[in-house]
């Protein structure tokens, strides 16, 4: 297949797909539509024109919008149905929410909710129908892509492949070895996807220009170097284009803001949240009249030891023996019945914003470690300090995108990423997308005995 034939079956699904997303955010927008001009504009002392009502509901669509992407509620090649639904009815509930408040400022109070809340059962069926029709849709109009996994020091990305329903997107033809590619550089010619997991950088270059030649579409799975160095700052120095890279020194004005943010977001988050927080205190003292808190050693800028403050979710002798241990999830036998529903809710990070008040942590950075556990994987990889460079964080990048039994390498790799772009508006996405993983179980998976954890 050459590159203009590929370049032609990309547009051909690029263009079909793009018009698919629109209608989903036009469907999601009729239930809302009828009804703010069924009940909500008549609520309206001053009536408002076409033009006006048009605004409203643009802003609907705007808002949606945005918070489908940062949920990744339209992929559908990628995501299960369910995944779909999911997301766009939690973007859409989100939406609502802001569209009602909205609401009750021109209406100077808080009208009836009863037809808000029909519009987003209206929104959960129109979400679950164009899901299940795209879904079916995209699978018939696109055949699997013809993949090529090249691997060097870590293979097994087909199991992911197969792990997460994506043969049908990917058919993985081939499985080589990198030094075998690069030997056969002619098996790149038929592909449409190619998927590079643990190259070094020399022998990865010498694929990527020859697939960009050749116009196939490649996935790197990326090493701690080429994180640091997509960090990088363009400079001129001496005529010639140069890459600066440094340690992690983000501007004054992003840490005064990002501090501001912390403080301003903590104290609302406590004062909001104080009835949950004294409601599960009360429930940890009744259950076996321990402690209320654990107080935990964790690791944050620079490698500064502070203690952690959490709901305690495990037996008072849960580590008597001073050895640290991951959990192994619901089947971890020191957790208490109150700490399975606590940590099912993530009730038992709550605390942590006592530290973020203090200053001890961030709303948004690497989640800190234990000594002894940070300790144990540098003997495997050294660099894991360089996630020291930022302050801890009650959430982050790895927390969204990964899962609690992610290797500490993956973890490193997507930590270095979120270090490497400091910015605002990425440390908001990352709060926004944490309530999308508040109830999903799959982040809260435990570590399974004898599991690889340290793995580069």
């Amino acid at each position: 297949m050459d590159k203009n034939n590929k370049a032609a079956k990309i547009m051909k699904h690029d263009v079909p797909l793009r018009l698919v997303k629109v209608l989903n955010i036009f469907c999601l927008t009729i239930p809302f539509a009828c009804c703010w001009y069924g009940y909500y504009a008549g609520k309206i002392e001053n009536t408002f024109s076409r033009r006006e009502n048009l605004l409203m509901i643009g802003l609907f669509m705007v808002v949606y919008f945005l918070f489908a992407r940062v949920y990744s509620a339209f992929l559908v090649s990628v995501n299960r149905i369910s995944e779909m639904v999911y997301s766009q009815v939690l973007a859409a509930l989100i939406t609502d929410g802001i569209s009602y408040l909205v609401i009750a400022l021109l209406v100077r109070g808080f009208p009836n909710i009863i037809p808000g809340l029909m519009a987003f059962a209206g929104q959960i069926f129109m979400s679950a129908l164009w899901c299940f029709l795209a879904h079916h849709w995209y699978f018939r109009a696109f055949p699997p892509q013809k993949t090529l996994i090249v691997y060097d020091i870590r293979d097994g990305l087909e199991s992911l492949i197969n792990q997460y329903d994506l043969e049908r997107k990917f058919h993985v033809c081939e499985i080589v070895q990198v030094k075998e590619c690069l030997e056969h550089l002619d098996k790149l010619d038929d592909m449409e996807t190619v998927f590079l997991s643990g190259i070094h950088s020399h022998d990865r270059n010498i694929i990527l220009k020859y697939c960009i030649e050749k116009n196939v579409r490649v996935y790197v799975i990326p090493r701690v170097g080429d994180v640091l160095m997509s960090g990088a700052t363009q400079v001129h120095l001496f005529h010639l284009p140069m890459l600066r890279i440094g340690r992690y020194e983000p501007n004054p004005e992003y840490l005064f803001f990002k501090r501001l943010f912390d403080l301003v977001m903590s104290v609302t988050g406590i004062v909001i949240l104080s009835p949950i927080m004294l409601l599960t205190a009360l429930a940890i003292k009744l259950y076996d009249r321990g402690p209320v808190f654990y107080a935990q050693t964790r690791l944050t800028k620079d490698g500064k030891e502070f203690n952690v403050l959490k709901f305690r979710s495990m037996k008072v002798n849960a580590e008597q023996d001073g050895v640290a241990r991951l959990s192994s999830g619901d089947k971890d036998p020191r957790i208490t019945p109150v700490g399975r529903i606590i940590r099912k809710c993530r009730v038992d990070e709550l605390p942590q914003l006592f530290n973020v008040l203090k200053g001890d942590m961030t709303l948004v950075g690497p989640r800190p470690e234990r000594p002894s556990i940070a300790a144990e994987y540098e003997e495997e990889m050294p660099e894991f300090r360089l996630r020291l460079q930022a302050k801890a964080g009650l959430t982050g990048y790895a927390q969204v995108y990964g899962k609690y039994n992610t290797t500490p390498y993956d973890k490193l790799l997507m930590d270095l990423m979120y270090i490497s772009h400091p910015s605002l508006l990425e440390d908001l996405l990352i709060m926004f997308a944490t309530v999308k993983i508040l109830f999903m179980p799959e982040s809260t998976e435990g570590v399974e005995e004898g599991q690889i954890t340290a793995k580069k």
